[in-house]
């Protein structure tokens, strides 16, 4: 019998999904299993998280987005879950399951100061946790949400899980992709870039290739409905074009000092075109995949140069937006 969700509204609380039963939702809760992965994260599970996953021992849920008062890299008011981790470890998304809280904490840098319960839309790029650093591993965590896009920025959502849930509503409640979409949109066409790649469309290497990069951001967002740069075709050039500018602009570098030195130009830049946030596997994975491909090499002392197959496959890919 419920006590602390007694009350609760649960019509379209969990996601009936069939990825939610393959990939989250454990066995019916036991007193065994509980004691189990408590001993095993070294933490009490809050007594209104377990009485939730008794209802439903993990899975996606319907009510995704929860509000906050200051930006993370997810948005300006709220963050967004994708499900709530069981208790258990045979689901990859369960508490000990391999996709999760050791998992995030020991590979993904993660700050060990609790358990990760809640993974996000981003695939690993933030989550939330409970956070324990206040009240010890015995008492009743905080529910926050821990930005690796960000360096790892907390943000403090709830004083405790039940507030939490409670708090949790509809993506409906902040539908502005429309509006947001065309902002985007409007500031690629006629808004200033960082001073950097500003720098490199003035110069005479970049004069002519301004125009066709902002088509290059404008057919990608229209693509996506959001400016976000990924894996695909339009996001490859883009990143090509990005270390054209700074390799003009900067000179040679080696690999470390540009992956540190890329999130000046679009990901987090100075200008207004920026999308406020990025993957550093993307970037990483293009990189390696361009010196593989030999359209990037390095020297003896490891510092990359671009290559004149690197400088023709860029221009080409350019021309499909004059």
């Amino acid at each position: 019998m419920l006590k602390i969700f007694a009350d609760f509204d649960w019509d379209e609380f969990w996601s009936d999904e069939d990825y939610s039963r393959e990939e989250y939702i454990e066995k019916p809760l036991t007193k065994q299993a509980i004691a189990s992965v408590e001993k095993e994260l070294g933490y009490k599970l809050p007594v209104s998280y377990i009485e939730l996953l008794s209802t439903q021992n993990g899975g996606l849920v319907s009510k995704t987005c929860f509000p906050t008062k200051t930006p993370t890299s997810w948005a300006d008011d709220h963050i967004a879950i994708q499900g709530i981790s069981g208790i258990g470890g045979t689901k990859d998304h369960s508490l000990c399951g391999s996709l999760g809280s050791k998992f995030m904490i020991e590979e993904w840098g993660y700050p060990n100061i609790g358990v990760c319960i809640c993974d996000t839309p981003s695939a690993g790029h933030d989550l939330v946790m409970l956070d324990y650093s206040e009240c010890g591993p015995q008492g009743e965590p905080r529910l926050i949400h821990v930005d690796q896009e960000l360096d790892y920025a907390v943000t403090i959502l709830a004083p405790n899980f039940e507030s939490f849930v409670r708090g949790l509503v509809s993506e409906d409640a902040y539908d502005t992709s429309d509006a947001e979409l065309n902002d985007a949109l409007n500031c690629i066409k006629s808004g200033c870039f960082s001073k950097l790649l500003s720098r490199f469309f003035s110069g005479p290497l970049g004069v002519e290739h301004e125009m066709p990069f902002r088509s290059l951001l404008t057919s990608l967002t229209q693509t996506k409905g959001y400016f976000a740069l990924h894996a695909d075709s339009e996001s490859q050039t883009a990143y090509d074009l990005q270390f054209f500018a700074h390799h003009t602009v900067c000179g040679p570098v080696d690999e470390p000092s540009y992956l540190k030195a890329y999130p000046e130009m679009i990901a987090f830049g100075d200008g207004e075109i920026t999308t406020k946030g990025y993957g550093p596997s993307f970037v990483e994975e293009w990189l390696c995949n361009r010196i593989k491909a030999g359209l990037i090499s390095k020297d003896a002392m490891s510092v990359l140069h671009l290559t004149g197959k690197f400088k023709d496959s860029l221009f080409a890919a350019l021309k499909n937006y004059s």
